[in-house]
């Protein structure tokens, strides 16, 4: 069965849970949204985006007094490395070389960048 992408918006929720240091209350999600994104979600709405990331197996939600918790089931870095995969499967016909000329093309590389990226490579000889 393939896994479901997740929408932009989806996106956005599970990055906001990501970034929280610990597990985030509906009310403080939906604040965060608003002032970090610009997008005035009602409660209503938050929490159906958090149904479908339960469905997607990427958040939980809980109760705990009067106020409802969210916190991910998947790591931020797991999405990602699905994310950069699925992108360059689908742009690059699977070449990460091709996706890292599109990327250096369109972003400014500091040596450190560069620096890192080198030592990934060389590590992939060992």
């Amino acid at each position: 069965m393939e896994e479901k992408k997740l929408s932009a918006c989806e996106s956005l929720i599970m990055k906001v849970i990501w970034d929280a240091e610990e597990d985030i209350s509906i009310p403080e999600l939906t604040e965060q949204l608003r002032v970090r994104f610009d997008k005035d979600y009602k409660r209503t709405t938050v929490v159906t985006f958090l149904l479908r990331l339960s469905d997607k197996g990427y958040a939980k939600t809980y109760r705990k007094g009067k106020l409802s918790y969210a916190h991910a089931v998947r790591t931020e870095e797991e999405f990602k490395q699905k994310l950069a995969t699925e992108e360059t499967d689908f742009w690059f016909r699977g070449r990460a070389a091709g996706f890292l000329s599109a990327l250096a093309a369109n972003h400014k590389l500091t040596k450190k960048d560069a620096e890192e990226i080198r030592a990934i490579l060389d590590d992939l000889d060992d």
